[in-house]
């Protein structure tokens, strides 16, 4: 079985929004992120701007991972195929062999040549790990590709760049074993399997930090659809802190050999810069 493994790959999406922008929508839901306390109190009296007061500000580069596969299988298999025939029939020749016809049918041996292709795309969210497809949105938008050196260069200025929770590896295996598809085959002519992106994500996202009366709650700010919503979190165990290569990308032939165990590691090709299946 051949695998092949693209390089992984880094990359940020752009910011359509400015942080005025970020900061203009968030104030907007600050009293949604109280919850029913402030929509009640509302009722009776509009809180005044000046009760609340943004205590934390941040803008982050928040993980998912893009994987894809294209799985190619050839293969042969027997199949007995039955022909009809009359009653008066005895039997037929086929290529020079007869074969006798039994109940009106003639029963015939044959071997089929079969291939079996497909073309498969995860995305998971760098949190929580699980599969999420409305992560797609985000696919459509411009990115540029960045080394960990460069996210690293972002933490110096500021930025909270979040580690994601799954590792290159640990995916790999995930898509590698869903990938392979369950066929039957007396002989097997070929077998390959690439996983031909494994791409981590990083999208900007602001978050406020809001108190009023003593409380305290966080509004999000997506800087690439625009969307503000009430609620949400704050990175701030990450401010400052480094990206380690090693831990992001981590997919190979170790990667590979742990999904196939007792595959002999000189039928693994893991090909480093794969570019297939690209994207802008």
């Amino acid at each position: 079985m051949n695998v092949e493994l693209a390089e992984e790959r880094i990359l940020v999406l752009k910011d359509r929004f400015t942080l005025e922008n970020a900061e203009q929508r968030a104030w907007a839901k600050r009293t949604d992120a109280f919850g029913a306390i402030a929509k009640i109190g509302g009722l009776i009296k509009q809180p005044k701007d000046d009760q609340f007061e943004v205590v934390y500000r941040e803008r982050r580069l928040q993980p998912f991972w893009r994987l894809s596969t294209h799985t190619d299988y050839t293969y042969e298999r027997k199949r007995e195929h039955r022909l009809k025939a009359g009653p008066e029939v005895q039997s037929i020749t086929v290529y020079g062999a007869t074969i006798p016809a039994t109940n009106k049918e003639t029963p015939i041996i044959v071997t089929e040549l079969c291939r079996e292709e497909q073309r498969r795309e995860w995305l998971f969210d760098g949190l929580t790990k699980a599969q999420s497809s409305g992560l797609r949105n985000y696919l459509d938008f411009e990115t540029d590709t960045i080394s960990s050196e460069a996210l690293n260069d972002l933490t110096r200025s500021g930025t909270v760049v979040v580690p994601p929770q799954a590792k290159a590896s640990f995916l790999t295996r995930e898509v590698l074993t869903q990938s392979i598809p369950k066929i039957e085959a007396d002989r097997i002519l070929e077998e390959k399997i690439q996983v031909d992106q494994i791409d981590l994500f990083y999208r900007p996202v602001h978050a406020f930090r809001y108190r009023w009366q003593g409380k305290e709650a966080v509004v999000e700010f997506d800087a690439v659809t625009g969307d503000a919503r009430a609620g949400g979190s704050t990175f701030e165990t990450y401010v400052g802190k480094f990206i380690d290569k090693d831990f992001l990308l981590d997919a190979g032939i170790e990667a590979a050999n742990m999904f196939l165990p007792g595959v002999n590691l000189a039928k693994i090709i893991v090909v480093k810069g794969l570019k297939m299946g690209q994207r802008a």
